[in-house]
This record gives C-alpha cells, structure tokens and sequence, in this order.
C-alpha cells in the first residue's frame, strides 16, 4: 500500500488543522493505520492509530484529548483532526499503515505542521 499525507500548513496556537492521508490499494481497510510525527532534531513518536473499522482508537498522551483520528473506508483515507494546536506540535507529520495494532509496515511521505506562538 501506498500512502501520501497531506493538509499540512503555519497555523496559530490554539487553532484546529485536519490531516488527510490517502492510501493506494484495494486492501486498505484490513490494515490498522497510524499517526507518527517527528520535531527537528528529535526522534519519530506516536501520535495514534486506529482499528481496521475504525471502532477502536488510542492516542499518545501528548495529544489526547485533542486530537482525533477517523477513517473512511470507503475513500480508503485516514484523517487526523488537530485541534488546540500547541507550538510543541509542530513536527512533520507522517501516516503508516500496518498489519497488526503494533507493527506499521508501510509509511508515507509526510506533511510539514508549523505552530505558531
């Protein structure tokens, strides 16, 4: 599967941004798909993941209560809704898919999010 994310941009602290990630292939919803994002001069982390149906999310800490992940099937797309944005959330932002709710196999080109204080 291949994956490309996108809706990246400069926003102000405290306001809202939605990432897309569309997904290549006919087999997109058997796959758990995931958020990851890495700040300049820090490792990847985890930002969420989402089920195969879409009926079961989990969030890193970080962003809990703020962000949230959906997904349609049917368009075989994954978005990430990002509201309170933070200046501590500025990061590329990347989409992965994977085969099980731990393991990410595939990943895609990521979407620059810039927070401003």
């Amino acid at each position: 599967v291949q994956l490309q994310a996108f809706g990246g941009g400069l926003v102000q602290a405290g306001d809202s941004l939605r990432l897309s990630c569309a997904a290549s292939g006919r087999t997109f919803s058997s796959y758990v798909m995931g958020w990851f994002r890495q700040a300049p001069g820090k490792e990847r982390e985890f930002v969420g993941r989402i089920s195969q149906s879409g009926g079961r999310t989990y969030y890193a800490d970080s962003v809990k209560g703020r962000f949230t992940i959906s997904r349609d099937n049917a368009k075989n797309a994954v978005y990430l809704q990002m509201n309170s944005l933070k200046p501590e959330d500025t990061a590329v932002y990347y989409c992965a898919a994977g085969s099980t709710w731990y393991a990410m196999d595939y990943w895609g080109e990521g979407t620059q999010v810039t927070v401003s204080s």
